[in-house]
């Protein structure tokens, strides 16, 4: 059995509650927003949450509605092929920390993986940007 894939966790500073930012993101309509480089629309089917990327058309589904900031997602990449993404939202001071884990996928070139985790950092500059220029807390 091989050893755990390579990984790296990337995270962004919002000011903005964590409450707040958890109902933004939990919310599958916002991610055209924020996270481009993983969907440019979304819609919803009776079966879930389809993600329109430059690939085609991707399942995905968030994790329970819980209380602990999970915001961990699947993305659906071909049936029966799911690729679970660790995803969290945590108090920093009066603001936030969202974190993302990347993993290196079977098969996934180290330049592949390096874009990768380049795409997931301007989705979060983005996400940042999105809530901090809304008003309020």
């Amino acid at each position: 059995m091989p050893g755990p894939a390579r990984s790296r966790t990337l995270s962004v500073s919002i000011a903005r509650p964590p409450a707040r930012v958890y109902a933004f993101v939990r919310n599958a309509e916002n991610i055209p927003r924020w996270a481009g480089g993983l969907a440019k629309a979304v819609r919803r089917t009776a079966d879930g949450w389809i993600l329109e990327t430059a690939d085609g058309p991707l399942g995905f589904a968030f994790v329970a509605d819980n209380d602990l900031g999970v915001l961990d997602h699947v993305v659906t990449v071909a049936p029966n092929v799911d690729i679970v993404n660790p995803m969290r939202v945590v108090a920093n001071g009066r603001g936030s920390e969202v974190s993302f884990t990347l993993f290196e996928l079977p098969g996934m070139t180290a330049e592949k993986f390096e874009e990768d985790a380049r795409m997931v950092e301007r989705d979060l500059r983005a996400l940042k940007r999105v809530l901090e220029a809304e008003p309020g807390p």
